[in-house]
């Protein structure tokens, strides 16, 4: 997906339309941004779906971080602060979305179930990881999901985990050993009756 299309009221020519421009004083060029776009939105994506285990929430609070992105004023510059420290603000932002989200009280309707739930799943569509971490990782709160997509998928270390999360560096050792505890305990329950059937 390309970066025009990602945000709502974006124009052909690439530039938010005049309200958007007026309530988002971005020093960031457009150029610049579908560049940082381009190299951070499907790991962005990735991270919120895995976390949250509902693609379409993933992709409505990428859409909202990437906003609140450019219209921060505080937001890391590309030029003087690096595409890392940008990331890692946009990481941030996406963290607190979705903490944000799972705070709202809200019931939930069989139309808000998504499809796939009621589908027969095809196994061999599926990858080996994908057959064993899904349920394992479902099992899990959100909170060591978090952690565990950070620390594996992302590669940040526990100084840039504690930035995205809000927490404690010196907590995040500890709840990052935790949950690889957790999910090696899920995935051997897992393996055993696999085991016992061959």
């Amino acid at each position: 997906m390309s970066w025009e299309f990602a945000l709502p009221g974006a124009l052909a020519g690439g530039a938010l339309d005049a309200a958007a421009n007026r309530a988002c004083s971005s020093p960031m060029d457009n150029d610049a941004f579908a560049a940082f776009y381009e190299r951070s939105a499907r790991p962005l994506w990735a991270y919120l779906a895995r976390v949250s285990s509902d693609p379409a929430l993933a992709e409505d609070l990428m859409q909202e971080s990437y906003v609140r992105f450019l219209c921060a004023a505080n937001a890391p510059s590309l030029e003087s602060d690096g595409e890392a420290a940008a990331r890692l603000y946009l990481f941030r932002i996406a963290t607190n979305l979705l903490r944000d989200h799972w705070r709202r009280p809200r019931a939930t309707s069989i139309e808000e179930i998504p499809e796939e739930f009621f589908a027969a799943r095809d196994s061999a569509e599926q990858s080996d990881s994908q057959i064993m971490l899904g349920p394992a990782l479902r099992q899990m709160r959100p909170r060591e999901r978090q952690l565990l997509w950070l620390a594996h998928a992302e590669g940040y270390s526990h100084r840039e985990i504690a930035a995205v999360t809000g927490l404690a560096a010196a907590s995040i050792r500890l709840l990052l050993f935790r949950a690889r505890r957790k999910i090696a305990a899920l995935l051997r329950a897992q393996a055993a009756p696999i085991g016992r059937e061959s």
